[in-house]
């Protein structure tokens, strides 16, 4: 069977609706919710949103905070290891055969997150849909609810990538000067000066530059910027030179989109700090930077 070719990273609702129940494609929803409670927000899995209020049809939902995260990591979202990856993916369809559209019913961070963990484990054929469930919904496609049962996999050759993910010491390395590499914050433009954020430390790690993934997404459509006006909002990111590009967050995800983005922008080198401001702001002895 020849493989369905996926055009960019990005992929479009007309694109995926021409496509819908080909056997060579995997649709997958990876949403997550943030719910308040009396102790604070906190994540929800996307499952009874995908069941109940509904899915592209065909989609198989993909659980980021138990299949797709390390559930002995420290801190949530960790990345799973690559035997973990490879038996979620597997359990939602997606072997050597098939092609993998993702999506979310956010901003495309969560349906990015999953891109960048089968990407850096050398799936080689996943895309996001541009716009993600927002966009289908608006445009009047088709939903189903309900549970979709994934096709059979065969087999899975996964293979990690070098390059994609970044760690403590790498980033320490950059901060002291001895790592030629720029680093940028995918938090708000609240969170990064440190007036805002949940954590016990506020503000982001020194020398980092701005790019909120918000900024790279149009709010109304909910698509990705692209061309030359998402060169001009990821500038920042290259303006000192740096051959290579290590973006975080608070835990990794909203990293992912803003990182898919520079990718998508031309620059081949980026890496996600899995950790983030979770690990970093967890020791006291590591600077933030806040901005009055």
């Amino acid at each position: 069977m020849n493989a369905l070719e996926l055009p960019t990273p990005l992929v479009t609702t007309d694109w995926l609706a021409e496509r819908l129940g080909d056997d060579r494609l995997v649709v997958v929803d990876a949403s997550v919710l943030s719910v308040s409670t009396a102790a604070g927000s906190r994540w929800l899995s996307g499952l009874d949103d995908y069941l109940i209020g509904g899915h592209v049809p065909g989609a198989v939902f993909a659980d980021h905070l138990e299949e797709f995260s390390d559930p002995e990591g420290r801190f949530g979202f960790t990345r799973p290891t690559l035997a973990r990856i490879a038996r979620a993916a597997r359990e939602l369809g997606i072997d050597d055969d098939v092609s993998v559209v993702v999506y979310d019913s956010s901003l495309g961070h969560w349906a990015a997150r999953l891109w960048w963990l089968l990407s850096a484990a050398g799936f080689p054929r996943i895309a996001v849909l541009d716009g993600g469930l927002s966009r289908w919904q608006a445009e009047g496609r088709p939903i189903d609810t309900g549970f979709q049962l994934p096709r059979e996999a065969g087999t899975l050759t996964l293979a990690r990538i070098d390059g994609f993910w970044a760690d403590l010491d790498e980033v320490q390395r950059i901060v002291d000067g001895e790592s030629d590499a720029a680093l940028v914050c995918a938090l708000s433009a609240s969170e990064f000066r440190g007036e805002t954020g949940t954590r016990s430390r506020r503000g982001h790690i020194p020398g980092s530059v701005n790019i909120p993934l918000g900024s790279i997404v149009d709010r109304e459509t909910r698509t990705q910027l692209d061309g030359q006006a998402l060169a001009e909002r990821v500038a920042p990111a290259t303006a000192g030179g740096a051959p290579r590009i290590v973006v975080y967050c608070g835990g990794g995800i909203a990293a992912a989109g803003t990182a898919l983005a520079l990718r998508r922008a031309g620059h081949p080198d980026v890496a996600v700090y899995d950790g983030s401001l979770d690990e970093w702001a967890a020791d006291p002895e590591l600077p933030l930077i806040t901005v009055a």
